[in-house]
């Protein structure tokens, strides 16, 4: 299926682009989130007409990022959870605790954007964490995940 990017897409490609997708990615997640539509004459049209709107609309994503992520430069957040004699968590910090430990220290994080890719922090200690607030935005913020006492 070939369609034209409406937003930059990570390893996909820029917006504007024409590229050659999965039927299923095009049609059951790019075209329903707004981000890419199908590359038909009516919509590579439609979409040159309105390039400089999205264009805009792109730069003020960018500029949006980037000041979250001045706000989280050498952030550091500190969650208390139950652990074992040994550093070890009765359970695990995941994604969700640290969007929401974020969000309590005044700076807006979605789920989403917190990146883990080794999955969910089963010991006490710091940690390094990948904030992805765009695609091109990212900023790695400090978690002292303590034990409660």
């Amino acid at each position: 299926m070939e369609i034209i990017l409406l937003e930059k897409i990570a390893n996909l490609g820029a917006m504007g682009d024409k590229v050659h997708v999965k039927p299923g990615y095009g049609r059951n997640y790019l075209i329903p989130q707004g981000k890419a539509a199908a590359a038909t004459a009516e919509n590579i049209a439609e979409y040159e007409a309105r390039r400089a709107e999205l264009e805009k609309a792109s730069a003020d994503a960018l500029a949006a990022a980037q000041a979250r992520r001045d706000q989280l430069l050498d952030k550091v957040i500190t969650i208390t959870s139950l652990a074992g004699e040994e550093g070890k968590l009765f359970g695990s910090v995941g994604t969700a605790d640290i969007a929401h430990a974020l969000t309590e220290s005044g700076i807006p994080v979605e789920r989403h954007e917190v990146r883990l890719p080794e999955g969910a922090f089963r010991m006490v200690g710091e940690h390094d964490v990948l904030i992805q607030l765009h695609t091109d935005v990212d900023v790695t913020i400090k978690l002292r995940i303590e034990a409660e006492k």
